[in-house]
């Protein structure tokens, strides 16, 4: 059955981003339903699974996902639940993200939620540390979703996306190397894993991870681009000069187009380039969504170099 391009899982979160001002800015985010509504901004057909709260936070993000044309056909509901919040705030260090998604709805998830029909129609099923960490069901539910992936051919993106608030290196390594074993895109950062694995130089990281097993590893660097490596090649992706106000959603900014322009069709180091000018875009504007650019900004920017 033929299904969209990406099946996205994980923890979508309402947000309140810290203005120079002092004031919140109401918005979403969630790093996979960041992934998945970058990647349908670029043009691909995109669907996503949780389970949100009953709660008004839980009707906003699902009106979000419907006005930007994401499948939620994979979308649960749970009025005892509440749905996730976190915050932004900035400082000379960057942004700092503070969570309150304690027994969120997305956390309930389970194996039984997965709609293995949508999996197995896919291109791509993408995923995360993040997706994982949130509860051991959660866990189970993206091991689940590998599985489907990869007995019906369908390519897996993940991301090690590790967030020491929700569980230790220790906790979490096993199960992000397991899923990074399988994956044929892997995406990951120098600061990912220096805490999980000991190593900061990007070859080192990339080359950590084709022996794990995944096919094509990006390890993103923030404003100093991104490097990517495969078994037989390896490439630095240079960083763009923007005036960057907040980068709370660039590496998935990076993540969404980069999967947007694989399933059309476009090689790697293409899809890195264009990827990497998305990422520099998505810095310009306040929220983790709000900014996601469209493809006529991210080819006129990816067009000059």
């Amino acid at each position: 059955m033929a299904g969209p391009d990406i099946v996205s899982i994980g923890e979508p979160l309402y947000e309140l981003n810290r203005q120079p001002d002092g004031r919140y800015l109401a918005g979403f985010g969630g790093d996979t339903l960041n992934v998945a509504i970058a990647a349908r901004r670029l043009g691909a057909s995109c669907a996503y699974v949780t389970r949100l709260g009953g709660d008004v936070f839980g009707d906003e993000i699902r009106e979000l996902m419907i006005a930007e044309g994401l499948d939620v056909s994979g979308v649960g509901r749970d009025a005892g639940a509440p749905t996730g919040i976190y915050f932004v705030t900035h400082g000379a260090e960057g942004h700092v993200f503070t969570y309150r998604r304690k027994d969120s709805a997305a956390s309930l998830m389970t194996p039984g939620d997965l709609d293995p029909r949508l999996i197995a129609g896919a291109r791509f099923v993408h995923a995360s540390g993040i997706s994982q960490a949130i509860s051991e069901t959660a866990a189970q539910t993206v091991a689940a979703a590998i599985a489907i992936a990869r007995a019906n051919g369908v390519r897996v993106s993940f991301d090690t996306n590790f967030r020491p608030r929700l569980w230790t290196a220790g906790q979490a390594w096993p199960v992000i190397a397991e899923a990074a074993a399988q994956a044929d895109v892997l995406k990951t950062s120098a600061e990912d894993c220096q805490c999980l694995i000991g190593l900061s130089a990007p070859a080192d990281i990339a080359a950590h991870f084709l022996a794990l097993g995944a096919r094509a590893v990006a390890v993103t660097l923030g404003k100093d681009g991104a490097f990517i490596a495969t078994a037989s090649e390896s490439w630095h992706v240079p960083g763009r000069a923007v005036e960057a106000v907040d980068a709370t959603g660039a590496g998935d900014a990076f993540t969404g187009a980069l999967l947007a322009e694989l399933v059309r069709g476009r090689p790697l180091d293409a899809a890195a380039r264009f990827a990497n000018a998305a990422a520099a875009l998505a810095t310009q504007g306040y929220g983790a969504i709000a900014p996601l650019p469209r493809r006529a900004a991210v080819e006129a920017m990816a067009e000059t170099g």
